[in-house]
C-alpha cells in the first residue's frame, strides 16, 4: 500500500532529482507506475538518473529539466515545461539543497547561495506550482525537504540552519493555507530526513558510515508516513532513534520556556542537566 496520489499514470516532479534522497524518490514514483520529471542543475548528472530511471519504466514516461531553484522564472519554465509534456503536476517534491558549509561572520556568497537554493527553492517551487496543482481539483502531495538542523539548529553552520528553519516555518504556513483553501485537494508535508548518505553528506567518504541510513531507506519511510498522513516526516537513522530526536527538539523548545541561554545543549553549564533529560531523569 501506499499513497493513493502515489498511482500509476499520475505525475511527480522532483527537483534535486538527479541524486540522492531526489532520485530515489523518482526510483520509487516510476516504480509505482508514475510519470516523473526530474529537475537539477547539472545536465550530465540529470542523463545519468535518466538512464537509471529508464530501467524502471518507459523512457517516454521519464523527463529532465535544468532549473535554478533560486531563480524564479526557471521555476516557471520547470511548471510550464511539465504541463507541456505531462499535462500537471500531482506530486511536487521541493528537494533541491546545497551545503557548502558557512561561518557566522564569513563567507556572504555561501550565505546568499544557500539560503537562495534551500529557503527560495522551496519558495518559489510552492508557490508557483501549487496554483495549478489546485485548479486542477485532483489530490496531490507537496513534499518539502527540511532538516533537522532547521529544528534544533546545532552550532557550526549557521546558514544552513536559518534556511531549513525557514523551509519549517513556510512549510506549515503552506499546509495551513491548503486546508483553508476552498475546493483543494492537495495537502504539503515537512520531510526532516535522519543522516543520509548522499554526495551532500558524504565528505570524501566512498562507503556509507554504519549510522546511516541510505536515500532508498529515506524514501520507503517518506512514503509509509504519507500513507499514514503524517505532516512532519522526521526520520530515524540507524544511529539515532526518533526518541532521541523528540528529546533534543523538545529540549530546543525548553530553552524559550526555560529561558535559558540559546543552544543551551552545547553551553557546558547545562551539560548534565541535559545528559539527565535524555535519560528521563
Amino acid at each position: 500500500m501506499s499513497h493513493p496520489v502515489i498511482a500509476k499514470g499520475n505525475v511527480a516532479v522532483i527537483t534535486g532529482g538527479a541524486s540522492g534522497i531526489g532520485l530515489a524518490a523518482a526510483m520509487a514514483f516510476a516504480r509505482a507506475g508514475m510519470k516523473v520529471c526530474i529537475a537539477d542543475v547539472d545536465q550530465t548528472r540529470l542523463a545519468e538518473a535518466a538512464t537509471k530511471l529508464s530501467s524502471v519504466t518507459a523512457a517516454t514516461h521519464v523527463m529532465t529539466f535544468v532549473v535554478d531553484v533560486s531563480r524564479a522564472e526557471s521555476v516557471k519554465e520547470l511548471e510550464r515545461a511539465v504541463g507541456a509534456h505531462f499535462g500537471g503536476t500531482d506530486i511536487l517534491m521541493n528537494n533541491a539543497g546545497i551545503q557548502p558549509g558557512s561561518t557566522l561572520f564569513g563567507e556572504p556568497d555561501n550565505w546568499q547561495r544557500i539560503i537562495a537554493v534551500n529557503m527560495w527553492g522551496i519558495v518559489n517551487g510552492s508557490r508557483i506550482f501549487a496554483p495549478s496543482m489546485i485548479a486542477r481539483r485532483k489530490a496531490g502531495l507537496i513534499i518539502n525537504t527540511g532538516s533537522k538542523q532547521g529544528i534544533t539548529t546545532p552550532p557550526g553552520d549557521p546558514a544552513y540552519n536559518v534556511s531549513k528553519a525557514g523551509v519549517k516555518a513556510f512549510t506549515e504556513a503552506l499546509q495551513h493555507e491548503l486546508r483553508n483553501t476552498r475546493d483543494c485537494h492537495i495537502t504539503a508535508h515537512l520531510l526532516i530526513p535522519g543522516f543520509v548518505f548522499t554526495g551532500l553528506t558524504a565528505k570524501g567518504r566512498t562507503e556509507k558510515p554504519a549510522g546511516a541510513w541510505t536515500p532508498e531507506q529515506t524514501v520507503d519511510f517518506m512514503i509509509a508516513r504519507l500513507e499514514a498522513g503524517d505532516f512532519y516526516i522526521l526520520c530515524p537513522d540507524n544511529d539515532v532513534p526518533r526518541a532521541l530526536d523528540e528529546k533534543r527538539m523538545l529540549w530546543a523548545a525548553g530553552d524559550i520556556v526555560e529561558n535559558r541561554p540559546p543552544l543551551s545543549r552545547w553551553h557546558p553549564d547545562y551539560a548534565d542537566a541535559f545528559a539527565k533529560f535524555v535519560k528521563g531523569e
